[in-house]
């Protein structure tokens, strides 16, 4: 068995999933615990309002339809629209987002001497980052369960849900390369239960 970490020690863990997976809800947890959580997502956001690089890129390239009415905020429900579905507008917004978000990420990690750093991103994997991770930790969850949880949580419709799943690397593949898999298809208790054994055998108090 591996031995655990001490907490002298930094402790790099990358936690991603498939969209309606849960791995927000298990970095919630992990960060109860005292863990940095690192979020990709947050980052990405922030990198979009206006006054950015980021978002005159992304204006320059997808012009100012995407924008709120008499506004310079985009609206990321119409960028959304015009990527998810259109192989070759997703990736012209991924090679735009994605170093940005990753330099941020590498600096945020860098400033971080010791204890659990977990970084919450879902293209961990699609983007390579997941190679300079200690740990991968991959949630997962059946399709059904990933549906439902984006509809309830967006309101977004059964197609626009399947059409941003099929934008990732099917979870199969994360999984094989995962250190631990945590199955979110159970209750909220069988998922810290989940939780708690990554603790166990990784970190001691």
């Amino acid at each position: 068995m591996k031995k655990p970490v001490k907490r002298s020690r930094r402790l790099v863990i990358g936690l991603t999933g498939g969209y309606g997976t849960g791995k927000s809800t298990v970095a919630a947890i992990l960060k109860g615990w005292g863990a940095r959580i690192i979020d990709a997502d947050a980052i990405g956001h922030k990198l979009l309002s206006p006054g950015t690089n980021v978002h005159s890129a992304v204006l320059r390239r997808f012009g100012r339809g995407i924008l709120r009415p008499r506004s310079d905020v985009i609206d990321r429900q119409a960028l959304s629209r015009v990527v998810f579905g259109n192989d070759a507008q997703l990736r012209a917004l991924d090679s735009i987002m994605h170093p940005a978000i990753l330099r941020i990420v590498r600096r945020q990690v860098a400033g971080i001497k010791n204890g659990m750093v977990v970084i919450d991103a879902p293209l961990l994997v699609e983007t390579g980052f997941h190679r300079n991770v200690d740990k991968l930790v991959v949630v997962t969850a059946s399709r059904e369960h990933q549906i439902k949880r984006v509809q309830g949580k967006r309101g977004l419709s059964r197609a626009a849900v399947i059409s941003r799943i099929r934008s990732q690397i099917p979870l199969q593949d994360k999984v094989r390369m995962a250190d631990f898999v945590i199955d979110n298809n159970g209750t909220r208790k069988d998922l810290r239960k989940a939780v708690t054994e990554l603790r166990r055998m990784w970190w001691t108090s």
